[in-house]
């Protein structure tokens, strides 16, 4: 089964093209380092919630919208390992600063268990 990355963070709304081109620049560099895909989803319904909602969990502004994104890896440690080869890639030093705020990122891996 694979191994997954998922992350969340609120992005200013404004700065789309930006997190869009920082995406696209860092997909060459996951797929060196072992990963399998990497999604970027921006938020076109995204409901405030009451209780529980992603916008609130990124405390998200009102200029700004949520995106959801995740890396799929062949297994944990193909993960662990990509992740540790990339704090030494040159690439990654040359992307320059977060489009969003990473203080209110989210992010977590998984170990899948359903697959179809």
């Amino acid at each position: 089964m694979t191994y997954v990355d998922g992350f969340m963070v609120a992005v200013k709304t404004a700065n789309r093209e930006a997190y869009e081109r920082h995406a696209r620049a860092s997909v060459a560099m996951f797929k060196d380092h072992g990963a399998l895909t990497l999604v970027e989803g921006w938020g076109d319904n995204v409901p405030d919630g009451t209780l529980t909602s992603m916008p609130m969990a990124v405390k998200k502004e009102p200029d700004e919208s949520v995106v959801f994104s995740w890396i799929t890896w062949p297994d944990k440690a193909t993960r662990d390992a990509g992740w540790k080869a990339m704090e030494d890639d040159p690439r990654m030093k040359e992307m320059g600063d977060m489009p969003f705020d990473g203080k209110r990122m989210i992010f977590g891996g998984f170990e899948a268990i359903v697959e179809e």
